[in-house]
Parts: C-alpha cells; sequence; structure tokens
C-alpha cells in the first residue's frame, strides 16, 4: 500500500519558519521527481518547488530565496525548509512523488498539511 505521509505543517508568525517533510513508503519502482504544492483557501493548488532525483531543483518566483526543497534518496523523503513566510504561505501543502515503473509513470500525492502564517 502506497502512503505519502507529510509533516511539519502548523501555526507560525510571519518571518518564522516551518520544515516540512514527507515520506514515501510501498512504492513500486524507483522514485524519480518529488515536488511541493499548496492550495490557499478559494485557490487553485499551485506549485511551490520541485527537485529532480538528481537534486536539480526549481522554485515558484513567490518563494524564491525564501524555501529550500531537498531529498534523501535513502529515505525516500522530501523536505521543504519554509523561512521568512508571509501570510500569502497560508494553505495546504502536499507533496507529489512520481514513481517509474514497467508501463511508466505514475504520480502518487500526500494527504496534505496545514500551514498557517499570522500576520
Amino acid at each position: 500500500q502506497v502512503q505519502l505521509v507529510e509533516s511539519g505543517g502548523g501555526l507560525v508568525q510571519a518571518g518564522g519558519s516551518l520544515r516540512l517533510s514527507c515520506v514515501a513508503s510501498g512504492i513500486i519502482g524507483s522514485i524519480g521527481a518529488m515536488a511541493w504544492y499548496r492550495q490557499a483557501p478559494g485557490k487553485q493548488r499551485e506549485v511551490v518547488a520541485t527537485i529532480a532525483r538528481g537534486s536539480s531543483t526549481n522554485y515558484a518566483d513567490s518563494v524564491k530565496g525564501r524555501f529550500t526543497i531537498s531529498r534523501d534518496n535513502a529515505k525516500n523523503t522530501v523536505y521543504l525548509q519554509m523561512n521568512s513566510l508571509k501570510p500569502e504561505d497560508t494553505g495546504v501543502y502536499y507533496c507529489k512523488v512520481v514513481a517509474w515503473q514497467q508501463l511508466g509513470t505514475t504520480e502518487y500525492w500526500g494527504q496534505g498539511t496545514q500551514v498557517t502564517v499570522s500576520s
């Protein structure tokens, strides 16, 4: 059974920091790209940061210089270090994992973790 378990969300004041973690288990095949998305109330889900298996990264313009995505391939884990948080960073954060399997690729999503930044 595939599981993506996220943790690290919570309530923080503007300017504070949080570190999100997402551990993947039960995936058959090799894990390729990993990513963090977020969804604010009343808005569409948007990509925050992505990291390839070779560790190349991409960030949304709104978080560049403040957020850092990293991964530990041995632990099938992806992290998101969030610094200098702003109220507009509030939302549910989801991790996504792309697995390479015999017949192609499959995307898996976590259940989401709430991040609330107060002003």
